[in-house]
């Protein structure tokens, strides 16, 4: 396996269990998903989603250099990505928050999804070393 798919896997499966834990502590923050329970199964498809997010930025991190020499990005990027997701399932209702939920003002979206991506990319890429050469 070349250095750049492991650096990949690592970055996925870093970030799987990352989010698996995320996803588990602030899930009482919401009120359902799709109008139903928030289950297991609910929190694991969104723990994987997030990982393959988080993976798919990582490709642009690992061949750009400009990205690899400034990690903070993700955080930027991955805080863009979760208040677009959050303000579209908002709008059309794949979950609501219960009043536990602290909000951003101005966009009114939940604080722990919201930073979620970008802050556990962040995590991630600085844990595998995504600083290290270029692929």
């Amino acid at each position: 396996m070349t250095e750049f798919k492991r650096k990949l896997l690592s970055v996925f499966l870093l970030a799987f269990l990352l989010n698996w834990a995320w996803e588990n502590l602030h899930s009482n923050l919401y009120l359902h998903y799709s109008g139903g329970d928030i289950s297991q199964g609910v929190l694991f498809q969104a723990t994987f989603l997030d990982a393959i997010f988080i993976t798919l930025m990582a490709i642009f991190f690992l061949k750009v250099r400009f990205l690899r020499r400034n990690i903070w990005y993700a955080l930027v990027f991955g805080v863009i990505a979760g208040m677009i997701t959050e303000i579209y399932a908002l709008r059309i209702g794949w979950w609501g928050y219960s009043e536990l939920m602290p909000i951003v003002p101005i966009v009114n979206t939940g604080l722990t999804p919201t930073i979620q991506l970008g802050l556990l990319a962040y995590i991630t890429y600085k844990i595998v070393g995504m600083k290290s050469p270029s692929f």
